[in-house]
Parts: C-alpha cells; sequence; structure tokens
C-alpha cells in the first residue's frame, strides 16, 4: 500500500524545492568529498615525505653509532605493531596513531637483529587542518544550500504564481466568464517583461481559445436570436390564417402545430435574452409554499403539493414560477405519475417515477436540443429553468432516485 502524501507536496513549487536541494546536497557532498580526499593526500603526503626523510637520518646515525635525537629509537614501546611487523620483515612503511593522545606520523625501517628503528613526528597540525578545512566545507555547503534554495524558490514561485493565474482563468471560462483573460506580461514576441516562455505560450493558447469560443457563442447567440425573430411576424400570420379555417379534424391539427412553433420561438427568444445577461429580476418578498401552489395550477397538471416548511424567499415571482412550471411540465412530459413537488424550507424538489434523467443530463446538465429514449421535445424547458434559476441566484441541480424516478432540486436563498 502507497503511503499517502500531504496535499501540498504535490505542488509544482515542493517538488521544485525537494529537487533543487537534493541536487544541491549531492553536488556539495561530491565537492566536499573530492577537496577533502586532495587535500587529505596532500598533507599526508608531505607529512610521510618528511617522516621518511627523518628516518634515513636517523639510520645514518645508528649506523654511525650516534646518539639518536628524541622522537627516534629502537623498538619504541608506542610503535603501532602493524608497523614493526613491516619493518622488521625488511620494508620502510609509515602509519598515523596516536601518542601520548596526540596524532603522530610513524616511519619505520629494519634494522639488525629484527629489529626496527621507528622515528614519531607530530602530526597534531596537519589534523586540525583537515578538520578545519571539513568544517570549512559544511558551512559553505550550507550557506550555498541555502542560498541557491531561496534563488530557487523565487524562480519557480513567479513561474507557478503565473501557472495559478491561467488556472484561475480556465476556471472562471469553464463558469461561463468568456470575458476572462491571463493577460500574461510575456505573451508576444517582444515584451519588457521578457522573452516569452512555455507558461507564456499556454495563456496565449488559453486567451486564444477563449475568444474563439466567445465568438462562436455570441454568433450563435446572434443566430437564435435572429432565428426567432425573423419567425415571430410568419407565425403570427399562420396563426391568424390558422383562426379562419373551417372547424374539422385538419384545423385541429394545423393549430397545434403552429402553437408549438410559436412556443418554440418563444423558448428561442427567451434563451437567448438568458445568454445575453440582459435579463433583470424584480424582487420581493414571497411566501415560497403558496407560491408553488400557483404555479402547479398555473401548469394545469395533477401534481402533488407536499410542504413540510414554509419559508419567505426574497425573489422574482414570476422567474421562480417560471422555473417550477418548466420543472412540472417536464416530470409530467418525460417521466411517469405520481408527480410530487415538495417545499422543504428555501429547498423544492419536483420528483417523479418514470426512467429518471439521462446519464449526460446529471453529468452536465440540460442541453439545448437534445433529448433522449425518443423522447419528444426540444430539450429547452430544464434548459430555460437552469437559465432562470441562475438569474435568481438559486442553484438547480438534477439527479435520480435510488428507486427510480427523476429529482430536480432547487435551492433558494431564505431570507
Amino acid at each position: 500500500m502507497r503511503p499517502v502524501l500531504p496535499r501540498w507536496s504535490g505542488t509544482l513549487a515542493v517538488k521544485a524545492a525537494v529537487f533543487i536541494a537534493v541536487m544541491c546536497c549531492a553536488l556539495a557532498a561530491l565537492l566536499g568529498v573530492l577537496v577533502h580526499v586532495q587535500v587529505t593526500n596532500q598533507t599526508v603526503g608531505q607529512a610521510r615525505d618528511q617522516a621518511l626523510q627523518r628516518l634515513t637520518q636517523a639510520t645514518e646515525r645508528y649506523e654511525a653509532g650516534d646518539t639518536l635525537w628524541r622522537g627516534a629509537g629502537v623498538d619504541p614501546p608506542e610503535l603501532p605493531r602493524e608497523l614493526r611487523d613491516l619493518a622488521v620483515a625488511g620494508d620502510r612503511g609509515t602509519m598515523v596513531a596516536d601518542r601520548a593522545g596526540r596524532p603522530t606520523m610513524w616511519a619505520a625501517g629494519p634494522v639488525e637483529g629484527e629489529r626496527a628503528l621507528a622515528v614519531a613526528v607530530d602530526y597534531s597540525q596537519q589534523a586540525r587542518t583537515i578538520e578545519g578545512l571539513d568544517r570549512a566545507i559544511l558551512w559553505s555547503s550550507g550557506l550555498a544550500i541555502g542560498a541557491t534554495l531561496l534563488v530557487g524558490a523565487f524562480a519557480v514561485t513567479r513561474v507557478t504564481r503565473r501557472l495559478h493565474t491561467t488556472a484561475l482563468v480556465a476556471r472562471r471560462i469553464s463558469a461561463g466568464d468568456l470575458d476572462a483573460r491571463v493577460n500574461d506580461p510575456r505573451t508576444g514576441p517582444r515584451t519588457k517583461a521578457g522573452p516569452p516562455d512555455e507558461v507564456a505560450a499556454v495563456a496565449a493558447a488559453l486567451d486564444s481559445m477563449a475568444a474563439s469560443l466567445q465568438g462562436k457563442l455570441l454568433a450563435e447567440q446572434r443566430f437564435t436570436a435572429d432565428v426567432a425573430h425573423e419567425l415571430r411576424t410568419p407565425l403570427t400570420g399562420l396563426h391568424a390564417a390558422a383562426e379562419l379555417l373551417p372547424p374539422g379534424r385538419p384545423t385541429e391539427l394545423v393549430r397545434d402545430r403552429v402553437a408549438a412553433l410559436r412556443t418554440l420561438t418563444e423558448d428561442l427568444l427567451e434563451i437567448s435574452r438568458l445568454d445575453t445577461g440582459r435579463e433583470r429580476v424584480e424582487l420581493d418578498t414571497e411566501q415560497l409554499g403558496p407560491l408553488a401552489e400557483r404555479a402547479v395550477r398555473a401548469a394545469g397538471s395533477d401534481t402533488e403539493v407536499r410542504v413540510v416548511r414554509d419559508v419567505s424567499v426574497e425573489t422574482d415571482r414570476r422567474r421562480l414560477e417560471r422555473v417550477l412550471g418548466n420543472l412540472v411540465a417536464n416530470a409530467h412530459k418525460h417521466g411517469r405519475g405520481p408527480v410530487v413537488l415538495t417545499v422543504d424550507g428555501p429547498v423544492v424538489t419536483v420528483r417523479d417515477h418514470g426512467d429518471g434523467f439521462p446519464e449526460y443530463l446529471v453529468a452536465h446538465g440540460p442541453q439545448r436540443f437534445r433529448t433522449e429514449g425518443g423522447t419528444r421535445g426540444h430539450g429547452l424547458g430544464l434548459t430555460i429553468a437552469r437559465g432562470q434559476a441562475e438569474v435568481l441566484g438559486a442553484r438547480l441541480e438534477f439527479a435520480n432516485a435510488p428507486d427510480g424516478g427523476a429529482v430536480a432540486t432547487l435551492e433558494l436563498a431564505a431570507e
């Protein structure tokens, strides 16, 4: 089982900081080891040469029968056993070891009688030099790592801040704000902020996509509004002409189709007004229970109204009745009875007992001119209900009940 990391550990800044810290530590350790080894080898080599030189001098004095100076002697008790064995075997060698608690460089060589002539040279100064070098390497590495982390964090933070701005603009665009733009200062071939980089390329692509999407949606809105406006005049004449037809079955069919076209045209006009954001609410205080009952009566359908808890809401009565009427009409048209409208505080639910909403509608919301399952309709009723709910500042959600049936939930702001 993989460990669960905290949320902040997944950010780019943290990953960059960890990467920089690891690389700095590795580089500092490598350079520190190289410097330590080089200086230590040089220091030990110089001490070894000095000890061997003094051993040569001591050997000459010993063979000449002269008195040895202090620090030189035959088989001294402090001589390391490994070095004594090497000298007795006929070889010369050196070794660093402690003598009376002080670092000492020993040099030993063979003399007659299977004995060892040894020379001790004080190694304290060289040992202190190496220790001081190691401390300097540690301190300088720590300072270098800290400075690199600060500079790296500053550089990465600037990049991540721009990425966060781009992500925020993308969320605003997905929420419907098509005027949102990143306007990254590095966008363009020549900018004062510096040459364009990958973040600027992403920002420029997002701005271009938003502008293209906005243009297409505006063209679609204009087309919808123009078509609806152009249809109103001939439909009015067609409706007047249908009223002059003699009674009969063909006349009823013509009038029914003309009424359907007029309803579709009015729905398209309403959607175009909602898309342009020109709708303005006329707020007033209303009791939600009686308002829901009026909306059901106006819909002319057999719908049960349950008021669990009535509240006063500040809303636009006409728009709220339009939303509830569309939800009730959709439940009767595409679902099966019984249809129940429930008022529980500022929350209104409309439920039927049919096959439920399509999966795409539950996941992405209503889409105009899209229906499934061979049902009749244009997919405009729920689209208008969602748009009017947004104008009211309410939240409209769609779901399917566990035991079957579609459930539309409208949540208003209570006083």
